[in-house]
């Protein structure tokens, strides 16, 4: 029976096969040196620091970058606009009404029978609610009285005129002599007034030398003949006649 193989010269045939194995590898070389494998090449420690430089400058580069200049505002969006109240309107004009006034220089009429007529006017100021299409100054008196139980008469007596602009001359205007008032529907005429304009008309009173003699105011009337209705507190101006 065969001796059972030593150990020591099992290990020495597998190092005399690796040896053998190397040689032959190494042999393919040119310049006698071993080659490396392939899968085993690290980089380079210069190639590590080159791709370091490369990547250097970019980063401080940006980093060193001053920040770029802030987007201008925004215009307030449509959203913004609606948050903020509206200004409150102005409130509308309160409103006015035509007024009527009657002016003289003696603040009345004092008449001599047969002497020479008083001068006033009636100044319409229209307000901003109405506008007219026919507004008219009505005149009336009542019948003179003169001494206490004594009548001196109940004709007209006077003569009433209006100075037309257009033609620059007196005409006459009508004046009615009653104790009772004429209702406003049974007038017409006058002359048109547009909202807040001033018109101002002239009027000259005389008294007849037959005429009656007393005191009682003469009454001024406006009247919108359109509308049969009075369109001012009335006037009056005191008046005497001697």
């Amino acid at each position: 029976m065969p001796a059972p193989a030593r150990p020591g010269r099992v290990l020495s045939a597998v190092a005399v096969a690796a040896a053998l194995l190397a040689g032959s590898t190494g042999c393919d070389d040119k310049d006698g040196s071993a080659a490396k494998p392939s899968a085993t090449v690290s980089p380079s420690p210069s190639a590590s620091a080159s791709a370091s430089a490369s990547a250097s400058p970019e980063a401080s580069v940006s980093a060193e970058a001053p920040p770029s200049p802030s987007p201008p505002a925004a215009a307030p969006t449509a959203a913004t606009a609606s948050a903020t109240p509206p200004p409150a309107p102005a409130p509308p004009p309160a409103p006015t009404r035509l007024k009527a006034s009657v002016d003289t220089r003696g603040g009345g009429l004092a008449l001599v029978r047969g002497g020479a007529a008083q001068e006033f006017t009636v100044t319409l100021r229209n307000g901003n609610s109405a506008a007219y299409g026919h507004l008219l100054a009505a005149f009336q008196m009542e019948f003179l009285i003169g001494e206490p139980g004594e009548k001196q008469g109940r004709g007209p007596g006077f003569a009433l005129e209006r100075f037309d602009a257009a033609s620059g001359t007196w005409k006459a205007a009508a004046l009615r002599i009653a104790n009772d008032r004429k209702p406003e529907s049974m007038y017409t005429g006058g002359a048109p007034l547009a909202r807040e304009a001033v018109r101002v008309e002239r009027y000259r009173l005389r008294a007849t030398a037959g005429g009656p003699t007393g005191s009682t105011p003469l009454m001024v009337y406006v009247i919108d003949t359109d509308a049969d209705r009075s369109a001012a507190t009335y006037q009056y101006l005191p008046h005497t006649t001697s």
